[in-house]
């Protein structure tokens, strides 16, 4: 007998992606190879740009992990869009995760309201389109060899 509760528990949740890491490292070669090697860290990986006040004009946040980066947000305030701040700051992060954490490849989501023709003009493909994620929007996946 099971009891099935919803509810907020971030000790679960901990347990569970620790399980499900176990599970999946036992069952992937790939995964175990991974797990003890510099390539199997998840690293942060952050790129500001600031203005002349020292306020934030723009920024990347994303984190390296199995060789490759993952563009989670990159964000360019108003004033500053149009000047290639965008470029400079996904290009930066590119650049930091080939040359030094040794990444093949990018991935990242944008919704197409957003910015999928900006990655396109940088080199990213569209791996993936879900439409009407949130309702009447289109989510892209966008890939890009770095190597």
């Amino acid at each position: 007998m099971f009891r099935i509760e919803a509810g907020i528990d971030r000790r679960r949740r901990d347990l569970l992606r620790s399980r499900l890491r176990e599970s999946n490292t036992a069952a992937s070669p790939v995964l175990a190879a991974l797990r003890t090697s510099p390539a199997g860290r998840e690293d942060p990986l952050h790129v500001w740009a600031l203005d002349e006040d020292s306020a934030l004009a723009g920024g990347l946040v994303g984190h390296t992990w199995a060789s490759w980066l993952h563009v989670a947000c990159l964000w360019v305030d108003a004033r500053h869009r149009g000047a290639g701040l965008g470029s400079r700051l996904l290009a930066r992060a590119e650049r930091t995760a080939r040359d030094k954490r040794d990444c093949v490849a990018a991935r990242l989501e944008t919704w197409d309201f957003q910015a999928p023709d900006f990655y396109r003009r940088h080199g990213y493909e569209v791996l993936c389109a879900l439409p009407d994620y949130p309702p009447g929007v289109t989510e892209y996946t966008l890939v890009k060899r770095l190597r």
